[in-house]
């Protein structure tokens, strides 16, 4: 609890409030202390758990040449960068994976960011102001919807990869300046975005694109590339030329901490100089950087990480067909079951902890009311075995829906969904 302050009570009551409303709602998150590295088996307290709920999707936080590469950056360099990026924090580590990116990405150039929030809501903010339109994926991250927000441009929601509700606020604003933002791979459900439509759509009115492939980056495509490379009828370079801006995270595939966004140069400069999340910030640690370059190259050496990840979804797929548990519909590492009810949620969590599993249960605000879920995410680095026990648990958990449901029906009430 928030403690009293003398000085302004009735400040202090409003928050007090806020809380406890949030508490009896079934929606406060605590942090768990973790010990040790990001690995599949990790240790909270005094329980070994396995975790099905890291964004490592390739296994590479843990990675020996990732390790020895921040060894060496903070041998090298030093610890903090000691400025913005263009006074003096800027260093030749920064400079290599910056070129490494854009190289990977397809793109002329990339320019670094400290967090894939200051990425997002600084990019959005750059290119648009008063008197533009946002058009927004209703599922987008929250940094790309605060992005719309932030910038004083007016930001609009279209339905869920729904292309018709796209075109209808396309058609509607024409003649104004517009920026369509999506995810690409999208957080919390795991579906992808139609890049091919939106790309076709943003070219035909005139408006920019900004992608953010935060979970696709590095560990979806034949070469990682990502979401683009999904749509491979199109062509992976000319998808790349019709998609202006596209922005990447290394806390997912890649282990690391930080993100870009990549572009061609003119687009590059012109963020450089306008982009306040970039120019009125500490650059990020240099050995930072070269830890994220180790880890790029890993995950283009070892492409056996994005095969091991596709074969692991496969069969959670084929694994879970015959369950009666609502799964959404995701060829990513991302795995949503929504039990819709907050409590039923939190009671599927207990039973993975139960089995040895970490898997967290996600609640609004970070998703929509009425879709509570487990959100499950594979990696390249858990092991059949470990694999096995998360499917034996989720087995565990249908047992339940199926008999909870089958109560409601009975009682005639609801079905169980929440």
């Amino acid at each position: 609890m928030l403690a009293t302050d003398a000085t302004n009570p009735a400040f202090m009551q409003r928050l007090r409030h806020r809380l406890e409303q949030h508490d009896r709602q079934g929606l406060v998150r605590s942090k768990l202390l973790r010990e040790g590295p990001c690995q599949p088996v990790q240790r909270f307290a005094d329980d070994d758990l396995i975790s099905f709920c890291s964004n490592d999707y390739l296994g590479l936080a843990n990675h020996p040449s990732v390790i020895a590469a921040l060894q060496e950056g903070a041998s090298r360099y030093g610890v903090g960068s000691g400025g913005s990026h263009l006074v003096t924090g800027h260093c030749a580590a920064h400079h290599a994976l910056e070129q490494a990116l854009a190289e990977h990405a397809g793109r002329e150039r990339a320019l670094l960011f400290s967090t894939g929030y200051m990425a997002n809501v600084g990019v959005i903010n750059a290119l648009m102001g008063q008197g533009g339109v946002v058009l927004q994926d209703a599922l987008n991250h929250a940094s790309l919807l605060d992005g719309g927000w932030l910038s004083r441009a007016r930001s609009i929601r279209y339905r869920h990869n729904d292309m018709s509700s796209l075109q209808d606020l396309l058609v509607q604003h024409q003649h104004e300046h517009c920026l369509v933002v999506s995810d690409g791979v999208f957080s919390m459900d795991g579906d992808v975005a139609p890049l091919p439509e939106l790309t076709a759509l943003a070219s035909r009115y005139g408006a920019g694109l900004m992608v953010d492939d935060a979970h696709g980056f590095a560990c979806l495509g034949a070469t990682g590339r990502g979401v683009i490379e999904l749509f491979p009828e199109h062509g992976g370079i000319v998808l790349s030329q019709a998609l202006p801006v596209l922005v990447g995270t290394f806390g997912k595939a890649l282990g690391t901490a930080g993100a870009f966004v990549a572009g061609d140069a003119a687009l590059i400069a012109y963020l450089e100089q306008f982009t306040r999340s970039y120019v009125f910030t500490t650059a990020m640690p240099p050995a930072l950087a070269l830890a994220t370059l180790a880890s790029l190259q890993v995950s283009q050496t070892e492409s056996w990480r994005r095969q091991r990840l596709q074969a692991l979804i496969t069969r959670f797929r084929q694994a879970t067909s015959a369950m009666a548990l609502p799964i959404l519909d995701s060829h990513s590492a991302v795995q949503a079951v929504v039990l819709g009810d907050i409590d039923a949620t939190l009671a599927a969590s207990a039973v993975m902890r139960d089995h040895g599993l970490q898997v967290s249960a996600i609640r609004p605000p970070t998703v929509p009311r009425g879709e509570a879920r487990l959100r499950i995410t594979l990696s390249a680095a858990h092991s059949d075995e470990q694999f096995d026990l998360l499917i034996r648990a989720l087995g565990a958990i249908d047992e339940q829906y199926r008999a909870r449901r089958a109560r409601c029906l009975d009682g005639g009430g609801k079905d169980g969904k929440g």
